[in-house]
């Protein structure tokens, strides 16, 4: 028994009140009094459920439109020539004085099957990218893993200008130490000058703030006066490549 029949047939032959029974269920006492009006004009088939869809819908075009639509997509696609909404809709234009919208008429060829929606694509504005102002304002530095021929892997150690993309340093190591961070990083700011900042990823061989220590980068760039900055944990930083290489030997 769903609610509506439940309610009338409570306030009938359990002679609930009306304002009772709304309050006891969480419904309001109109629509119980529209359920008994029902009941008494249409007897059981009154209380049967009744659809909410409005009978009429002012965004619904004709199926004269709707087959116009389809008509001139298919004699565009035959004929070679774009048969997309804008397309379809300045055709329409020139027929009808009231015509459909691109959006609507989009809507009835996806309707219809002739077109597959497709994801948003990612917006313009999250391809910018950052870059630093000035020359050795900041540099970039990462590890990269890289198999020889032979199947041997090896890491290189790359530190980049992030202002000019200049890879400043890229030397290969078996394993890379903190100790190899600080030499790499000496040679080459004798040759391109020390950086005002460097960013790096959270790996151990750059930092050990996150168990409450300092690495030999830090100290290193601590007594230079440089700032360091690297991502969190688990979050590591972006390398966007570099323009030109400078690999020490």
């Amino acid at each position: 028994m769903d609610m509506g029949r439940y309610l009338v047939e409570a306030h009938l032959h359990e002679g609930r009140s009306v304002a009772e029974l709304a309050t006891e269920y969480g419904v309001h006492r109109s629509w119980i009094y529209k359920l008994l009006a029902r009941y008494r004009e249409e007897g059981e088939a009154g209380l049967v459920a009744r659809s909410k869809r409005p009978h009429h819908s002012p965004s619904r075009i004709s199926d004269l439109f709707e087959d116009e639509i389809i008509k001139i997509r298919k004699e565009l696609l035959d004929r070679g020539f774009d048969a997309g909404a804008v397309t379809i809709h300045s055709h329409l234009a020139r027929r009808w004085t009231n015509t459909p919208s691109v959006a609507t008429i989009w809507r009835v060829l996806k309707a219809r099957g002739f077109v597959t929606p497709e994801p948003h694509k990612r917006p313009r504005s999250s391809y910018a990218r950052f870059v630093a102002d000035l020359p050795n304002e900041m540099w970039q530095t990462d590890v990269t893993h890289v198999y020889l021929a032979d199947g041997r892997q090896v890491e290189i150690l790359n530190f980049i200008d992030d202002h000019s993309r200049l890879c400043v340093a890229a030397k290969a190591f078996a394993i890379t130490t903190s100790p190899d961070v600080v030499r790499t990083f000496t040679k080459a700011a004798e040759t391109w000058g020390f950086p005002a900042s460097v960013l790096s990823d959270n790996g151990a061989i750059f930092t050990a703030s996150y168990r409450n220590g300092i690495a030999a980068m830090e100290t290193k760039l601590l007594s230079l006066g440089i700032e360091f900055k690297h991502s969190r944990p688990y979050h590591p930083a972006v390398s966007r490549g570099p323009r030109n290489v400078s690999v020490s030997p």
